[in-house]
């Protein structure tokens, strides 16, 4: 991962360490949002998975879709 990576991850964990556990476990997508994010920005680096990932949460929304959704190739 590269370090802008890092960084970004950074909230990302810090929501699943502190703020995920009271949210509950609703998630309607597989992977969750939070480790999608992490994948992505593995993955892909700090630009594409960044952009990767604010995709994916912003189709977590009522009328957004559910199922499994894989970060791409």
């Amino acid at each position: 991962m590269t370090p802008l990576a890092h960084i970004l991850a950074l909230p990302v964990r810090a929501y699943r360490l502190v703020l995920s556990p009271w949210v509950g476990h609703g998630c309607r997508f597989h992977p969750t949002c939070s480790a999608y994010a992490l994948e992505a920005l593995e993955r892909h680096g700090a630009l594409r998975g960044g952009w990767f990932a604010a995709r994916r949460i912003l189709r977590c929304n009522p009328w957004g879709g559910s199922g499994v959704d894989e970060v791409p190739k």
